[in-house]
């Protein structure tokens, strides 16, 4: 028996019985410390581990080597980067579909810029992003200002970008890009493409922002709850703004990036990175920190899929597979988090249940006189 007196309440709660104590697991033993880790959050990475061990065994001349490292390192650093800015976008609960048509109709415009009016790489590069920010600050107006929904705002803003882009390239690959820009994109750092350090920077930065800064804690806010975020003072407009001309930018950066990368540049260059962005983004909530769109999680995601891809094209698939992998992780990632989320209500619901029933039933409470 215990007595506890606050504030003049005298509370008598009985000893649990040896039984409830046999069942609780001591506290800091391996056993508790073990059941409290949520290995579900690691599943891409034994996932990761898994696609290299099958691949290495079934190619094991064409996939464990340094070129086809580099390779992925290389074709996944411009998707990461749009994949960050569509991140920032989902942080705060908004959707921009309109990111990979930007990322193309800068790399069509940088690349026009430099081949047909022969501006200068600097020059180019800046009138690129700007008209790229633009971008962005339309669809914020569509979506703070006016109340169009961003989804359909941007998915508009889509189909405007592909008929200015179409406009500029007459349906025509634009290039080659001089050599001097390509540079920007096609020498090596420590071995591995310049163009995936880029990626790397980016990434830190965006971490830094979100998981440590207020602007990063706001911004959640603002995508788990903006009214409640609203009523605690938090400006919500600015968020959502910012949000858009962030994704804009690295939409614009990438093009940039992609145009000095290939040097011949395709009208219908951007559509092709807009789903495995997204696949990224949401496989990424899945992973490290469920539930949330966090920046590591998505490198892991998109991680996992270049080495499943890569894979499958070095066993000799089809194109196709790139794609039918591409949406299928998409539709798994999504399934899974929904799942994740009905699942963690149902364990918060029996484990207050749970709590309701051991309280002790012989408390007592008395007033002193």
């Amino acid at each position: 028996m215990s007595v506890e007196r606050r504030s003049g309440i005298v509370t008598a709660e009985s000893p649990a019985t040896p039984a409830e104590a046999d069942r609780e697991p001591a506290r800091g033993s391996g056993k508790a410390v073990f059941s409290k880790v949520s290995w579900g959050r690691y599943t891409g990475l034994a996932l990761c581990i898994a696609f290299v061990a099958f691949f290495s065994l079934r190619l094991p001349d064409t996939f464990p080597t340094h070129t086809t490292a580099a390779s992925i390192a290389g074709d996944q650093a411009v998707t990461l980067i749009l994949a960050l800015g569509l991140l920032v976008t989902l942080a705060v609960g908004q959707f921009d579909l309109s990111a990979a048509q930007n990322l193309g109709m800068s790399a069509v415009i940088c690349s026009a810029l430099l081949v047909n009016h022969h501006l200068n790489p600097v020059l180019a590069v800046l009138v690129t992003v700007v008209i790229g920010l633009l971008v962005g600050v339309v669809n914020a107006v569509f979506v703070s200002v006016i109340g169009v929904d961003s989804l359909v705002a941007t998915l508009g803003m889509s189909s405007v970008l592909l008929a200015v882009t179409e406009q500029v390239s007459n349906f025509q690959f634009i290039g080659p890009a001089p050599a001097g820009f390509q540079n920007l994109a096609n020498h090596d750092l420590f071995g591995f493409p310049i163009i995936a350090a880029y990626a790397v920077v980016l990434c830190l930065l965006v971490w830094y922002v979100l998981e440590h800064t207020p602007i990063g804690r706001r911004a959640y806010a603002v995508g788990a709850n903006a009214d409640a975020a609203r009523l605690a003072g938090v400006r919500t407009v600015r968020y959502v703004v910012g949000s858009f001309v962030v994704a804009a930018l690295f939409a614009s950066l990438g093009g940039v990036l992609v145009a000095a990368k290939i040097g011949n540049v395709s009208p219908s260059l951007g559509p092709a990175y807009l789903l495995p962005s997204f696949a990224a983004c949401f496989l990424g909530m899945t992973q490290l920190k469920p539930g949330r769109f966090n920046v590591w999680g998505t490198v892991l995601a998109l991680l996992l899929l270049a080495i499943g891809v890569k894979g499958l094209q070095l066993m000799g698939n089809k194109l196709w597979v790139t794609d039918l992998f591409n949406g299928l992780a998409l539709l798994v990632a999504v399934s899974a988090a929904v799942l994740s989320a009905k699942r963690t209500g149902r364990w918060r619901r029996r484990a207050s249940r749970a709590d309701a029933a051991r309280r002790p039933k012989s408390s007592v409470a008395t007033e002193r006189p």
